[in-house]
């Protein structure tokens, strides 16, 4: 894995997390503009599981790859099911779920990092 993609997704599901909890304080709905922002985690996310595999074939690190690769596959599935609940639900419901997807995926990616390192 490497350090500067998973800070680019670190910050990114922070900004797609606080930008969900303003909007649960304000009892607002997802908006479109939301979903774009987690559609970008989850492009950085695709390009850090690609990269990771490539990288774990290339070097033949010692990890203990279920587990690693339950945490990157849960990352890839969280926002998108996040991101159908919140299109079909348009309460402020929809910007809780959403806000749990992306500590979600901030969380997977510590561990992952705990892992790689």
């Amino acid at each position: 894995m490497f350090l500067p993609l998973s800070l680019a997704v670190f910050l990114s599901a922070t900004v797609v997390l606080m930008w969900s909890i303003a909007f649960v304080v304000r009892d607002r709905p997802v908006v479109l503009k939301q979903l774009w922002a987690a559609a970008v985690v989850e492009c950085l996310l695709a390009v850090q599981a690609v990269s990771a595999a490539v990288a774990l074939v290339a070097v033949g690190r010692e990890i203990v790859v279920w587990e690693y690769w339950g945490y990157v596959f849960t990352a890839l599935l969280v926002l998108p099911a996040a991101a159908a609940w919140a299109f079909a639900e348009r309460t402020k419901w929809s910007s809780v779920v959403l806000a749990v997807a992306a500590f979600t995926v901030i969380f997977l990616q510590w561990r992952l990092l705990q892992l790689w390192g």
